[in-house]
């Protein structure tokens, strides 16, 4: 949760200082523009990004690899032209032995400017976050062939401009590069900031909504915004929040140099998280020699905790957001998380037993009404205790009921023919049914129309498929007889189904649930449970808005539950 917190707080500050810093090198030609200024002209090129997520990326997308393409060339050629100009001699900087020799010139003030050395490295953090849209070997070719070395030579460009002109420090990329191109290079750099910002932002889109589908993040609408990639999501509430976030770090920093203290804390807290799990993978998955764990934990993971040291060192200058942003994070996905598992908990230990179940149904007081009922509930095994509340209070059931569950498995995906499992409920032949839809972390959730004629036309299928089992089962006496018993079950279980639908359709019931800490519960437990829980549970989208369900098809009972 903590290293999902710091991503979305990445996508908050990757675009406020990536926008920032782009802007600002337009001091180089107008040097009368003060801090203010930028700040606004950051803060509008913010809000129109995120007014345009909506449409998608795809629409523009075609035009990222050609501007990416150019931005990364034009640095590699700007940091050669400067390499061979002022100071070809900094090419020793490659030496080790410098590094040594500079931490004991320098101590403790070697050890903080590592902070500013980690923001070199910024970005690469977003490499974890893209592998849900691209494939692992397209990320290793773009990354070594084309922006490693383009920043080495960039960064060595700029060092041998900075042996002549010590005084331009601050503004180092924007003064390196020539009067000529400056303009065009502005441009480009403003534009490579956006892409930069939207690889972000999608990022904090994805990771948002697997974590919806794990159960640790309160329910959200996920758009999908191209019918050829999934990958490309769009979610309103969190696009409005992080604009509203984005707006006011700008407002409130102003400048990259506080900003960049709390960019470097939660990039270097991403990298630290990253390299723990991976030790985890690395010995319970990969199975990898000790030795290896060993040199890697003693080199890459060292390393980082160094730098993740360093940026801590600036927690009061501005490094305190990202923590503060992450603790509220944290905060919200375990309450929800929390209250999500002690409501799914009770539901299960007072589920409908199968003895009330064939009770329920065996009563012939109850009328049954043609018609198809989707009754949603969050159990895979058994039936939700609201079907028993939804008895007493409305005296009817419709002819074919099925029980769905929509269950996100800890996969990215699940295949079309694997999606619905169905079980028969008991009492058999009284048209009850169980249904687990299964979704992998990456499916996108099916249209309703879509989703209601695969339903129907799998189970079917399943009708089909499991009624020779239950002839068997019962003992006909010959293979002709079971055969023609058999076909007889199916068709008129298939009939049933077909009869509701073409008369009742199909209708959707739901469960209206308040959850509340029993009197038993510690003070802590009543504070999560009935005032954090319930506050976010009203706040955010209910289910039927983020199944997309018809209100004029729905039917919602109301219970309360005490855990």
């Amino acid at each position: 949760m903590l290293a999902t917190a710091m991503v979305i707080g990445d996508g908050i500050l990757t675009p406020c200082i990536s926008v920032l810093s782009a802007v600002g090198g337009v001091r180089e030609a107008a040097s009368s523009l003060g801090d203010d200024q930028i700040m606004w002209i950051s803060v509008v090129i913010l809000i129109l990004l995120f007014q345009v997520q909506r449409f998608g990326t795809h629409k523009v997308g075609y035009s990222f690899a050609p501007i990416l393409s150019l931005w990364f060339l034009s640095i590699a050629m700007i940091g050669i032209y400067n390499f061979a100009k002022h100071d070809p001699g900094v090419i020793r900087a490659v030496n080790p032995l410098y590094i040594v020799q500079y931490f004991r010139r320098n101590k403790k003030e070697a050890w903080i400017s590592l902070g500013g050395i980690f923001l070199c490295l910024t970005g690469s953090e977003a490499l974890f976050a893209d592998l849900g849209h691209f494939n692992i070997l397209s990320i290793q070719l773009s990354s070594c062939v084309v922006v490693f070395p383009s920043i080495i030579l960039a960064y060595f460009g700029q060092a041998a401009y900075l042996r002549k002109h010590t005084e331009d420090v601050a503004s180092t990329f924007y003064s390196s590069i020539p009067k000529p191109v400056y303009w065009p290079m502005f441009v480009v750099a403003v534009l490579a900031a956006i892409i930069a910002s939207q690889a972000m932002i999608s990022a904090t889109y994805a990771i948002v909504k697997q974590s919806v589908a794990l159960g640790c993040f309160p329910h959200v609408k996920v758009v999908h915004t191209s019918q050829k990639h999934e990958g490309q999501i769009y979610i309103p509430e969190v696009n409005t929040l992080l604009m509203l976030a984005c707006v006011g770090v700008t407002l409130g920093f102003k400048t990259t140099l506080q900003l960049g203290n709390a960019y470097g804390i939660a990039v270097a807290f991403v990298f630290t998280i990253t390299s723990t799990f991976l030790v985890i993978v690395m010995v319970m998955i990969w199975k990898t020699n000790i030795l290896l764990v060993i040199l890697y934990v003693l080199t890459i993971g060292l390393a980082e905790y160094v730098f993740l040291s360093s940026v801590l060192y600036k927690f009061v200058d501005g490094g305190y957001v990202p923590l503060v942003f992450a603790a509220v994070m944290v905060t919200i996905m375990f309450v929800w998380n929390y209250g999500y598992r002690k409501k799914y908990e009770y539901e299960f230990e007072n589920k409908v037993s199968r003895e009330a179940l064939v009770t329920i149904m065996s009563n012939t007081n109850i009328p049954r009404v043609p018609a198809v009922a989707l009754f949603y509930t969050e159990l895979v095994h058994g039936i939700s205790p609201i079907f028993t509340q939804y008895v007493a209070n409305v005296p009817a059931l419709h002819s074919v009921l099925v029980f769905v569950s929509i269950k996100s498995l800890p996969i990215s995906k699940v295949p079309l023919e694997e999606r619905f499992v169905f079980r028969q409920g008991e009492p058999k032949e009284s048209g009850i049914y169980r249904c687990v839809v299964r979704y992998g972390y990456r499916d996108a959730k099916m249209e309703r129309q879509f989703f209601e004629q695969i339903l129907i036309d799998q189970l079917k299928d399943f009708i089909r498929n499991n009624m020779p089992h239950a002839a068997e089962e019962r003992g006909e006496a010959s293979d002709h007889g079971i055969a023609m018993v058999n076909e007889e079950k199916v068709r008129r279980e298939i009939g049933l189904v077909d009869e509701a639908i073409n008369i009742g359709g199909i209708m959707y019931l739901m469960g209206q649930s308040e959850v509340i800490a029993s009197r038993s519960s510690g003070l802590a437990k009543r504070f999560v449970i009935n005032c954090l829980y319930n506050w976010l549970k009203r706040n955010v989208r209910q289910q039927e808005e983020v199944f997309n369900i018809p209100h004029k098809r729905l039917l919602k009972v109301g219970i309360t539950y005490e855990i």
